[in-house]
């Protein structure tokens, strides 16, 4: 899941309006953040496998670090102990580490069965909505759809540079989705890995956007 991801970032500035959706986006991102990563390092694996599921050709082997659930809610602790401690803003913290554990709950709706609940374990799980290409674009095109109205009007746009980077991003990874759904398969893991830590750069993009998006005053807020 790619656009169900964004939208819990864009849909969170709403419970925590003081943290910025740039942080929101690392959060609610930050498995597959970590993920090409630790591919290149050689700690997780992934093959190419088409027909693996009807969405995606990528066989997810082994990533008992990014994404079972023991290491997801470690992740979550820590990434929202840390803003704490940074920012001090208690409500921020709590959306930023429940954010990350949204992860593994958007991918275990998902994914078929192949989602560890602790490193090393043997338990796998996973609904397997990828096998269906209409049910994920429904759930998936919804959620992002929501989400981004619901950050819109959370944090409307002070000037064209918050209408447009706004946009942009939006419009970024609606394209990006659409690529990897009309796609052919990847070349290999090391191609995988590289390209997606591209999915860094929507970090300071979501920084960049929050300048220009100040949240509308009042008691909803």
């Amino acid at each position: 899941m790619l656009l169900g991801h964004y939208a819990v970032a864009f849909a969170a500035k709403r419970a925590a309006p003081q943290t910025s959706l740039g942080t929101l986006i690392l959060a609610a991102q930050l498995p597959d953040l970590l993920w090409p990563i630790l591919l290149l390092a050689g700690l997780e694996s992934v093959r190419v496998d088409p027909g693996n599921t009807a969405f995606t050709p990528l066989d997810f082997v082994s990533y008992p670090i990014s994404h079972s659930l023991l290491a997801v809610l470690g992740w979550g602790a820590a990434l929202g102990g840390v803003y704490m401690l940074i920012r001090r803003y208690r409500r921020g913290a709590w959306v930023v580490g429940l954010a990350v554990v949204s992860h593994w709950i958007l991918d275990a709706v998902t994914h078929r069965p192949d989602l560890p609940i602790t490193p090393g374990g043997d338990t796998l799980v996973g609904l397997g909505l990828w096998n269906s290409v209409p049910a994920t674009l429904v759930l998936e095109l919804a959620l992002f759809a929501g989400a981004v109205g619901l950050y819109a009007r959370t944090a409307p746009a002070a000037d064209a540079t918050g209408r447009w980077a706004f946009r942009g991003l939006v419009a970024t990874l609606a394209l990006i989705y659409l690529g990897n759904l009309l796609g052919g398969a990847p070349p290999g893991p090391t191609e995988i890995a590289v390209v997606s830590l591209g999915l860094w750069f929507f970090v300071p993009w979501g920084y960049w956007i929050d300048r220009h998006r100040p949240v509308r005053a009042g008691p909803r807020a």
